[in-house]
């Protein structure tokens, strides 16, 4: 008996062990907070900026603005002070007066008599359209001499639906509006730029996946800058264009592919795996008015429609990320952290997981003056992960140290790791902690880019500091202008044994720094031998981007990899479904019956495809088989077999 019960209070301390040392997760410090809205309110929120007094300007998606006084508080107050505007998707405060961007001009709203309510809607200046639906404007954003910025959308083609054009001048572009409502053209080469941004008086945007842009990406914005999408270049040679590239000398460079079928019908350019591939880096290395991305964001793994940047300034009220920044996803609505650097004058640096579980697409983004961040979301037309239509959240901090990535920084022969609280040094000295492998995206017409040319670049070793907070990395075989996958499953915390709330950070290595290199002698060279996920004793890569040898391809079938198989033992169910189609972004565009950006999984399952099929079209989608949705799929490599092979057997366990 004695026995027995050693043996029940022996399992019963293990386990309070293991549960003492279990990691905690994002929800574990930064909460998601839905303030109270008063019914018949809706907010598909386009823009987010805090005022002077604390309250919250929120402008819409349906043309209103709305004033919150005591945003934080459990009794918020709503009140209208404008209305009948066109899709407003920015929203700025100066001197008194809010600004916004309307669909077709830049305007300014004041409030004369003090009533609380704007009475003076006042042009200051606007812009041509077309009348495109996809013909967004974004912004302001305040320059320091107090002056804007807009972005605007391309739209697309008429046949060529696929193909973002440049109809009126100023779409493909980000403008500047004068003191003197004066209009200015300043960079072009943009896509969908969604999330203008001023951070530290410099002028950045975001760009999202699409023809011209293999994935999501972050650009410093330059004055005659190209940031590689060539519809704005038609409006290249007009008399104050500071813009010195032109159509003819970019596609001397690049096959548009504007190609038709033997009866006059244009052909939509696919992805191939037999090309010979073109970048962007390649572009800039002609003409040196091209800009390329600071960061690139991995699709489907950090974000698939990016949108606002905002820089947290609120002196470590939002946790340890004073002075770096933060970036949303209109469809995974989700909110990462970036970590910038500038390495011979340019900018570059690395994106890493934040916060999840966001109710609707992440648009806008505000920090009150408590530290606490107000977020805006929207979806309607777009899809996202969160299945509501609008929405308004806060992200609060609890005051706990998460175990994360501090920075990423480049070296010479290497990274250099800062984290959150000191690390283990038995697992860090370990070079099985570490995987590293590097990619890149293609620079064509087509719908986005799959990750491509994917290596694995070896750990030559590794040197921890004498305060366990800085982990320097020495590779072999680091690329110039290719993204790095740097991912850390097996470093943990000195104290805790937790190991990283986010294991992966995605550097964009545009240039390699000079300096010293750290001598063979001072590194830890050390293997356990343990295989960890992600990563094996040797070093190779397993990487969740695609193997250069199994790059998924278009559906000409030209260099196609072999379909998985799927699994038919076992029938998930919902509940086992969903998070595997949450983490693959899968729900931004679908749902499970109603139409969204793509068909319903029921409209899938009644095509009777059998489980095979369904995983071949996640990696090799066929847009022409849906016909009545405007947006493309595109590939999606980062979905793992064994998850695809899921997925597309409960998709057939609808239609039965």
């Amino acid at each position: 008996m004695k026995k027995i019960a050693h043996i029940a209070f022996a399992l019963l301390a293990t386990l309070s062990v293991l549960k003492a040392q279990e990691s905690p997760k994002e929800e574990d410090f930064y909460k998601i907070v839905t303030p109270p809205i008063p019914e018949g309110i809706i907010l598909e929120v386009g823009g987010l900026t805090t005022m002077p007094n604390g309250s919250l300007a929120i402008s819409t998606r349906r043309g209103e603005v709305w004033i919150v006084d005591n945003p934080t508080s459990r009794t918020p107050f709503f009140r209208k002070f404008a209305t009948g505007l066109h899709e407003i998707l920015g929203l700025a405060y100066k001197e008194g007066a809010l600004y916004c961007a309307q669909r077709g001009e830049l305007t300014k709203l004041i409030d004369k008599n003090g009533d609380g309510k704007a009475d003076v809607y006042e042009t200051v200046y606007a812009w041509p359209l077309s009348g495109h639906y996809h013909e967004y404007s974004f912004g302001p954003k305040l320059a320091p001499d107090g002056s804007f910025f807009v972005s605007g959308n391309v739209a697309f083609g008429d046949e060529e639906w696929w193909r973002g054009e440049s109809r009126v001048p100023g779409r493909g572009w980000i403008f500047h509006i004068t003191n003197d409502g004066k209009y200015e053209p300043y960079a072009t080469g943009v896509r969908s730029p969604a999330g203008i941004s001023m951070l530290n008086g410099e002028l950045f945007y975001t760009d999202n996946q699409g023809d011209w842009m293999g994935t999501g990406a972050i650009f410093q914005v330059k004055k005659g800058g190209f940031m590689g999408h060539p519809a704005g270049l038609k409006w290249a040679g007009l008399p104050n264009s500071p813009v010195k590239l032109t159509e003819k000398q970019f596609f001397a460079e690049r096959d548009n592919r504007q190609n038709k079928d033997d009866k006059g019908r244009a052909i939509k350019p696919e992805n191939t795996g037999n090309e010979t591939p073109q970048f962007l880096y390649q572009l800039k290395e002609k003409y040196d008015m091209v800009q390329l991305p600071a960061v690139w964001l991995p699709y489907g793994v950090h974000g698939v429609s990016t949108s606002e940047l905002i820089l947290d300034n609120t002196q470590g009220n939002f946790g340890p990320f004073t002075g770096q920044v933060f970036v949303g996803d209109q469809g995974q609505s989700n909110i990462m952290r970036v970590v910038l650097e500038k390495v011979k004058g340019e900018y570059q640096g690395a994106s890493i997981g934040f916060r999840s579980g966001f109710q609707s697409g992440v648009l806008r983004m505000a920090f009150d003056k408590d530290g606490s961040m107000f977020v805006g979301e929207t979806n309607r037309g777009w899809g996202s992960a969160g299945d509501a239509n609008q929405g308004l959240q806060r992200l609060v901090w609890n005051g706990k140290m998460p175990f994360e990535m501090y920075t990423v920084k480049a070296q010479p022969d290497g990274f250099e790791i800062e984290f959150t609280m000191p690390v283990d040094r038995k697992s860090a000295e370990d070079l099985d902690s570490y995987n590293v492998s590097s990619y890149l995206y293609k620079h064509y017409p087509v719908y986005g880019s799959p990750p491509i040319d994917t290596k694995a670049v070896k750990v030559v070793g590794v040197k921890v500091s004498d305060d366990a907070k800085k982990v320097r990395i020495v590779l072999d075989g680091m690329r110039q202008y290719y993204v790095h996958k740097i991912q850390l499953e097996g470093v943990r915390a000195a104290t805790n044994s937790w190991s990283l709330v986010h294991t992966d950070a995605y550097y964009t290595l545009n240039n390699i720094p000079d300096g010293e290199k750290l001598k063979v002698s001072e590194l830890k060279t050390t293997r356990s031998g343990a295989t960890r996920s992600g990563s094996t004793s040797s070093g190779k890569a397993a990487s969740s981007v695609a193997d250069p040898e199994k790059e998924h391809v278009s559906p000409d079938g030209k260099g196609k990899a072999a379909a998985g198989t799927a699994s038919t033992s076992k029938i998930p169910t919902w509940a086992e479904v969903k998070p595997l189609l949450e983490k693959n972004t899968c729900l931004a565009c679908h749902t499970v019956d109603k139409k969204v950006v793509g068909p319903s999984y029921t409209d899938v399952a009644k095509r009777k495809y059998s489980n095979e099929k369904i995983v071949d079209l996640i990696y090799n989608p066929k847009p022409e088989n849906w016909p009545d949705y405007a947006t493309p799929m595109p590939p999606m490599p980062q979905v793992s077999k064994e998850d695809a092979s899921k997925i597309a057997s409960w998709i057939n366990s609808l239609g039965k």
